[in-house]
């Protein structure tokens, strides 16, 4: 991806973490990231829709594509956010949202990101901070599809119902529970 003055060295990272709403926000406060996008992705329709994917029909997971300076901030640190906001544990979604697309997972987009991916999934696995095991798919990446517009930036557009969500889904107290935060 090409960057400002030019810079050609900006690398993306995949994550799906059940509702993507919630997925964006805590990445885009990482000084390098550069831009974190909704979609779709690993599934097997072209251009899917939010209500295709939500319907279980496209295969597809709601993720988050951060884009990032690795002169900045790096591959092991996103990997450390996303295990800090999901249910790894969970293989039927996130919260109280149910279904295939809800499911978690890293698309790794090279060989050395299979590797840390992989690694940090064992490391959290045999940490003993959770009562099941790590269950998070390591994914090969996939045509990523960006979601309506609706949903970019949804935390800030729609701040109250964001929050009441976050709470109301069960993401925040099992965030607290295992990670102090």
């Amino acid at each position: 991806m090409k960057g400002p003055k030019g810079k050609q060295d900006y690398q993306t990272a995949i994550f799906a973490g059940g509702c993507f709403w919630c997925m964006i926000a805590p990445f885009e406060k990482v000084e390098g990231v550069i831009e974190v996008i909704p979609g779709y992705t690993g599934g097997y329709k072209e251009n899917p829709t939010y209500h295709e994917v939500c319907a279980g029909h496209t295969g597809h997971y709601e993720a988050v594509r951060v884009t990032y300076d690795p002169d900045i901030t790096n591959y092991d640190q996103l990997l450390e956010i996303f295990w800090r906001q999901i249910d790894p544990t969970d293989k039927g979604g996130q919260f109280f949202d149910r279904g295939s697309s809800y499911r978690t997972a890293v698309f790794y987009g090279n060989q050395a990101q299979k590797e840390k991916a992989k690694a940090a999934k064992k490391e959290l696995d045999s940490s003993g901070r959770f009562n099941k095991p790590v269950v998070t798919a390591i994914l090969p990446a996939a045509a990523f599809y960006p979601a309506e517009e609706y949903h970019h930036n949804y935390h800030k557009k729609n701040p109250e119902h964001y929050k009441q969500y976050r709470r109301g889904s069960g993401r925040d107290a099992f965030l607290d529970q295992h990670w102090h935060e």
